[in-house]
């Protein structure tokens, strides 16, 4: 039984990769389990200069999933180099994606060339989604023509795998695939969150302080499944899955829809054991499944 999967041309003991925005810099869960079972980790999204985040309240719970508005707070991406990926190197021995966030193409530039020669980054995930952020992220990476822009500047200065984050908060997200794979990205990743919102019932005003926020959770599956499948059909770069995997059954779903790796997010902040628990229970959901080799399986749902 093969966990094995290869994605632009580097193989992975697994598929299982814990989503940015979930594990922070990874060393952190080092304490719930050896971090070196996972595929590779996502780092949390690094931006030039330091975030402080967005005003609280930023979290709201919801059926089946949770808001989060929490914006991008990071250390910005010198120290990100200096010490937040020099510590998980210490209890991570693999290769991680190191997730990019900005407020302007220049921003992502520089944050790029600073970011990519760290030993062990293997590729950048540009995070043109993230809906917690007033200005770049979602903004930019709504449109065709904006994200296309985007990714080819980057990928002029870029010597590692460009992966872009696509946000479904957009009518068609096939277009968008589309014009980042005519900009030169190597890769796709997708989704990040919907956007949502709660009303607290006692003052009727909205629960996060910024009114709305990033809605993830098992709650989105179905409409992650959707689009992975149809990007898929649409294009001939590698896909990263994600949004709402809880379990190792939906993994395989994820990878017959057409991903080659699968990001694990939400499930993360419900229980830091998430992607240990679907890592060990995939032998088993192979077997019931009769799938003997996990890359042999990416895109049967198109065949």
């Amino acid at each position: 039984m093969n966990m094995e999967v290869t994605f632009l041309g580097k193989k992975f003991k697994n598929p299982i990769v814990p989503a940015s925005g979930t594990f922070g810099f990874g060393y952190e869960f080092a304490e719930w389990y050896d971090l070196n079972i996972l595929g590779s980790i996502s780092t949390k999204g690094t931006t030039l200069e330091p975030r402080f985040g967005n005003p609280l309240p930023r979290i709201a719970e919801c059926e089946r999933g949770l808001i989060n508005s929490v914006g991008l707070q990071n250390p910005g991406v010198d120290k990100v180099v200096s010490e937040e990926l020099p510590k998980l190197a210490q209890v991570y021995s693999g290769e991680v994606f190191a997730n990019v966030g900005g407020s302007s193409v220049e921003d992502y530039v520089e944050t790029v060339k600073r970011i990519q020669d760290a030993p062990n980054v293997y590729a950048i995930e540009l995070n043109v989604s993230c809906p917690n952020v007033a200005c770049g992220g979602m903004a930019l990476g709504t449109d065709p023509d904006r994200v296309y822009e985007l990714v080819k500047e980057v990928k002029k200065i870029c010597k590692k795998p460009l992966i872009v984050k696509l946000s479904p908060n957009v009518t068609d997200i096939v277009s968008i695939a589309k014009a980042c794979e005519r900009a030169g990205a190597d890769g796709l990743s997708l989704i990040n969150t919907l956007l949502g919102m709660r009303i607290d019932l006692r003052s009727g005003k909205p629960i996060i302080a910024r009114k709305k926020g990033g809605f993830s959770g098992p709650a989105i599956f179905p409409v992650a499944l959707r689009m992975v499948y149809d990007v898929y059909e649409a294009v001939n770069i590698p896909i990263i899955g994600g949004g709402g995997i809880s379990s190792a059954e939906d993994v395989i779903e994820m990878m017959y829809a057409g991903a080659s790796l699968t990001m694990i997010g939400a499930a993360n902040l419900v229980d830091p054991r998430a992607c240990e628990k679907i890592i060990a229970d995939l032998p088993r959901v192979m077997k019931e499944y009769k799938i003997d080799d996990l890359m042999s399986i990416v895109g049967k749902a198109h065949k």
